[in-house]
């Protein structure tokens, strides 16, 4: 194994997830289709045989790098769907998917504007079907091109939010704006106080529910 591949201490890494994670950050920098795989092995002193033995293709690499969050996202629409009522099936929408662009910055605006990135997740066998359940839930309080429009707007806007966020506002900080400005966007109503509606759980005890939630998946 050569020193490339192991810690300062000397032990074994997962050389996978160092493609990955360089993977990531020249992605979310230069676009998908402004990343080669000779890019990713320059910056990590890899020939392009040693990355071959991880990913066949730059199309594998990208499918990799998205697969958690699309988890995440598939995850968030089935909680999503159980809820009882349409409103509360919105705003459980809006919640979950503030979350996963605030937990992957990096890549929720590539996940979103990278026609590179459509293209290959059209691929993916069951991509259209998240979408299309996406939209129904989102598209249940208004009409026609209004309900296109509020839920484009939603998911476009939170992903280019969450990855232009500055780097030093928290996870849990930037979770709380993405919902609230997400609300907005849907014409929900924001929780009401406690005072007013003691039942009604705080905004952070939901966001924290929904970390809890994604990391347990």
């Amino acid at each position: 194994m050569s020193s490339a591949e192991k810690t300062d201490a000397g032990n074994p890494i997962d050389t996978r997830q160092r493609l990955l994670n360089v993977g990531m950050t020249l992605v979310s920098q230069h676009g998908f289709g402004g990343t080669s795989l000779q890019m990713i092995a320059d910056e990590l002193g890899f020939t392009k045989a040693a990355i071959y033995h991880h990913f066949r293709t730059r199309d594998h690499l990208l499918i990799a790098l998205m697969e958690p969050m699309l988890h995440d996202i598939r995850r968030v629409v089935e909680l999503a769907e159980s809820q009882r009522t349409p409103r509360t099936q919105v705003d459980a929408m809006v919640a979950g998917f503030a979350t996963v662009v605030a937990k992957n910055r990096s890549l929720a605006a590539v996940m979103v504007f990278d026609p590179d990135v459509h293209r290959i997740l059209q691929l993916q066998p069951d991509w259209g079907d998240l979408i299309v359940r996406q939209l129904t839930l989102l598209t249940q309080l208004d009409e026609g091109a209004t309900a296109i429009i509020k839920a484009t707007a939603l998911m476009t806007g939170l992903a280019g939010a969450a990855t232009g966020a500055p780097t030093d506002i928290d996870e849990q900080a930037l979770i709380a704006e993405l919902t609230e400005i997400g609300r907005r966007t849907m014409g929900l109503r924001p929780p009401r106080r406690q005072s007013e509606a003691p039942s009604a759980p705080r905004p952070e005890a939901v966001l924290g529910r929904w970390k809890d939630f994604l990391a347990e998946t």
